[in-house]
């Protein structure tokens, strides 16, 4: 029994650890995910000397983690943003993932002189994109791009893992067995759209009776996340069973119930953030413990020159070759190839060559853990200053907001919102809030009183609103500080502004000829980008139209385009390798970074003394 407490005290504090090392990370923009390894790995047997080497339990508990963090990354899917990115996403996620396995796997076989067969399977282990490292830069990390492509980014990284699991079972089955390259055939490409056929087909089915049991049961407010939860786990089992891609199955449920409107979204959206980070967090570490660094110097040269291959070679060149038909500049290429972190998923799949006894599995297993380290210190630390080098960043519409959303119980359809009134927002400088708005109380210097005799309001007041769900955007202005535009991005949104009104066909005969049909030059500016984008424009959104482009500048409350901006300066899609540009583009921003680095420094050495 004693032994049973040290392995949960041991436990928890470790997982204290990880958590605590979050403000590290936030402090010094190092890669978090990073940190979680670093500290399985110094807890391990080569550290503190926890000897875990149990591979089986580790990839069972990986794979919920991960089941765990699908689900979660594709309620936070809106399906306007998976439309918007499919075709390029699944392109990526499918032909990507077979383009990055067959390139790697012809330098792993030079490399470390594995058999095409072997070289193809530790292709496979690190050919998908680690989605807890994706989402994590992406939606925490304050990387506001345009959504486009951070929604292919986002969409790629929660669907090639399934691609990228299949293809690593088939190829430790097929090694196991014996077979050659000939065994690659028909069956394999049957035993595929079988396996993601089941997989999308429970994946919505599952997702539909998540939506019914919340919207129908009457649940209690805090059993909703957990019912959520216990069935996304359901929906991944049971399509595993019926051999099927239970990873795919989850993703599309959760795309699934995040496009609904459930009650009690708010408390499901806080425990489903908690439980991603718990699961990351848990297989992180579990990971860590299973490595043995002191293994790693015997692969430690040739594994390290296969992740800067795969890095600056096979990803920006499978990349390329996948984003060809899709309407992508160099500079989003470029940035979308360089995303392609390497994370829990390429190790957790170093972890089948060990469970299938294939000779020399560690060697896969240590390589993979290898090229993700090097991932996530290379690209992890590099993805912010690189977008803003390539002029990626989106400026910021308006500034921070101090607002708290809360759940309304029944099936009301409006939303209380508390919002903290912030030095330089609009309603300290006289700007009424809407009677639709509904505002119902103020709290000012821990006292409350009702809106009608708060009077005018004042810095660090709390409002408490009631409203409709669709109109949060113009309330968000009203309370937000003023956002500071760098000089940078004064031409972000064009050279001038037109209406969004305005006839294309008048822009046809100014500018053109312009890439628009018949029927297009007899709609407006704004009917032709929202039919572009896929029908529903939003902020920064961009559409070429041969010697112009044109940029949503603002969107009104009601989500209809409010100005347009046009630039004479379109940049043209694609059609160079983008090999090169990424390590032109990573230097620059590196140096960049630094110099930066240094000057905060320096400033800060100065104020000092």
């Amino acid at each position: 029994m004693t032994e049973f407490y040290a392995v949960t005290l041991v436990a928890t504090a470790l997982v204290l650890l990880a958590a605590f090392s979050s403000l590290i990370a936030f402090r010094f923009g190092a890669p978090l995910l990073l940190l979680f390894l670093g500290i399985g790995l110094a807890a391990g047997v080569d550290g503190l000397g926890i000897d875990f080497s149990n591979f089986p339990f580790a990839y069972v508990v990986g794979s919920l983690a991960l089941a765990v963090i699908l689900f979660d990354s594709g309620y936070g899917t809106s399906l306007q943003s998976f439309r918007l990115s499919a075709a390029p996403a699944l392109t990526m996620a499918t032909v990507g993932v077979l383009l990055t396995t067959g390139i790697f796997g012809v330098a792993a076989h030079l490399l470390l002189g594995l058999d095409y067969l072997q070289a193809l399977l530790l292709g496979a282990i690190v050919g998908s994109t680690d989605a807890a490292a994706v989402f994590f830069l992406l939606r925490i990390g304050g990387i506001n791009i345009r959504d486009r492509v951070r929604s292919s980014l986002e969409v790629e990284s929660g669907t090639n893992d399934p691609m990228a699991i299949f293809l690593t079972v088939a190829l430790v089955e097929l090694i196991a067995k014996g077979g050659g390259t000939d065994g690659f055939g028909l069956d394999i490409l049957m035993l595929f759209i079988e396996q993601m056929g089941i997989g999308l087909a429970f994946g919505l089915l599952g997702g539909m009776i998540i939506v019914f049991i919340l919207k129908r049961m009457q649940v209690e407010r805090g059993l909703a996340p957990i019912f959520m939860l216990a069935l996304a786990l359901m929906i991944f089992s049971f399509t595993g069973m019926m051999e099927g891609s239970g990873f795919l199955a989850v993703y599309v449920a959760g795309i699934y119930a995040g496009s609904r409107k459930l009650p009690s979204s708010i408390t499901i959206s806080r425990f489903q953030d908690g439980m991603t980070w718990l699961a990351q967090i848990i297989m992180f570490l579990v990971l860590g413990l299973l490595a043995t660094p002191s293994q790693f110097l015997a692969i430690l040269l040739p594994a390290g020159v296969l992740a800067l291959f795969l890095i600056f070679i096979a990803r920006p060149l499978a990349i390329w070759l996948c984003l060809l038909p899709f309407d992508f500049t160099q500079r989003e290429t470029g940035f979308i190839a360089w995303v392609g972190l390497r994370g829990a998923v390429s190790i957790l799949l170093g972890i089948l060559p060990i469970v299938g006894n294939l000779p020399d599995g560690h060697i896969f297993f240590n390589t993979a853990f290898i090229v993700v380290m090097i991932s996530l210190v290379i690209q992890g630390w590099t993805i912010k200053p690189l977008a803003k080098r390539l002029g990626l960043i989106i400026p910021p519409r308006i500034g921070a907001i101090d607002k708290v959303e809360l759940d309304l119980p029944g099936t009301a359809n409006h939303e209380l919102l508390a919002y903290r009134v912030v030095k330089g927002s609009p309603v300290l400088r006289g700007e009424r809030i809407p009677r639709w708005a509904m505002p119902s109380l103020v709290i000012r210097d821990g006292k409350s009183m009702r809106y009608q005799y708060a009077g005018r309001l004042r810095e660090n007041d709390h409002v408490y609103l009631f409203i409709a769900p669709s109109y949060s955007r113009l309330l968000d202005r009203l309370f937000a500080t003023e956002a500071a535009v760098a000089d940078d991005d004064t031409e972000f949104f064009g050279t001038f502004a037109i209406s969004p009104a305005t006839q294309v066909k008048n822009l046809d005969d100014a500018y053109g000829p312009l890439s628009v049909s018949e029927s297009e030059r007899g709609k407006t500016v704004a009917e032709l980008i929202t039919q572009r984008v896929g029908g529903r424009a939003d902020y920064a959104d961009r559409v070429r139209l041969n010697t112009i482009v044109l940029i949503v500048r603002d969107i009104d409350e009601n989500g209809h385009i409010a100005s347009v901006g046009v630039s004479l300066e379109p940049v043209a899609p694609a059609t160079t390798l983008p090999i090169f540009l990424n390590v032109r583009e990573l230097a620059h921003a590196l140096r960049d970074y630094l110099r930066a680095k240094r000057k905060a420094s320096d400033a800060g050495s100065t104020g000092e003394k």
